[in-house]
């Protein structure tokens, strides 16, 4: 059902270095579009992407209150990994990793520009 998510940027090369640490290195994504407003990742064309823009109107990027993107993990090692990788980036620690009940296992971040990140998988 959800063909792509993005989050707003003040500092595109910034949050491009912080995405592709996780998004490329974490859970192995792929660059699919780079332009001069953002850039976007994913694993296969027929999946969600994700991408990191610019706001189209060109005033500052802010944050929505209740929003989150979640990126799927495939075991608790791995959410574990890219929280410790946001950490490690600059991002701000919103959830330490951990069970969550019926099964589910995640843990939050937020992004160098305050967005709201989940990494979780069903364990």
């Amino acid at each position: 059902m959800i063909a792509y998510t993005t989050v707003g940027t003040n500092d595109l090369p910034k949050a491009i270095d912080f995405y592709r640490g996780l998004l490329e290195d974490v859970l192995g994504g792929k660059v699919f579009f780079q332009g001069e407003t953002g850039i976007g990742w994913g694993v296969a064309p027929d999946k969600p992407m994700f991408a990191v823009l610019k706001p189209f109107d060109k005033n500052p990027a802010t944050v929505g209150n209740g929003s989150m993107v979640s990126l799927a993990c495939a075991d608790p090692e791995q959410v574990q990994t890219l929280h410790a990788k946001a950490l490690e980036l600059g991002g701000k620690d919103e959830g330490a990793p951990g069970p969550r009940g019926g099964g589910f296992y995640a843990a939050y971040f937020r992004d160098l520009d305050g967005n709201k990140i989940a990494g979780f998988c069903r364990a």
